[in-house]
């Protein structure tokens, strides 16, 4: 009860950058949980965990994408519907190595993000464009 009270108090007050770690987070939590209930041949946990992972995907990160972000914004795009469709086979079929395909494709995207939080950004005095702080 604690964690759910500490968390809602993290998404009320969290900048949109935080807001994506923080889908991240529950991301990475959900595939694990996935992982460890498919060891335990816990097939309801799996499929909650999954499923929920699965929408993180689809219903935070995806549609959280800016379609004017370019290259960027749509390759990210492909590789979420990609870890999605993967994550749905894991589902279906118990698959461990789906699971931690889609672990090891996001993790360098997950890192990358809060990177990018860890360097706020400020604005030039002079130009008015962003420099690293």
């Amino acid at each position: 009860m604690y964690t759910k009270v500490g968390l809602e108090t993290d998404v009320q007050g969290a900048s949109p950058h935080r807001l994506v770690a923080l889908l991240f987070d529950g991301l990475f939590d959900a595939m694990s949980q996935a992982s460890a209930a498919i060891a335990a041949n816990n097939v309801e946990l799996k499929g909650r965990a999954l499923t929920r992972a699965v929408r993180i995907l689809d219903e935070g990160l995806k549609a959280g994408l800016n379609p004017a972000g370019g290259e960027l914004s749509e390759q990210l795009r492909q590789l979420y519907i990609y870890t999605s469709m993967r994550l749905t086979q894991a589902n279906l079929h118990s698959n461990l190595d789906a699971i931690a395909e889609c672990q090891r494709v996001l993790t360098p995207v997950r890192e990358a993000w809060n990177s990018i939080g860890s360097h706020p950004v400020v604005r030039g005095a002079a130009q008015g464009e962003p420099v690293a702080a």
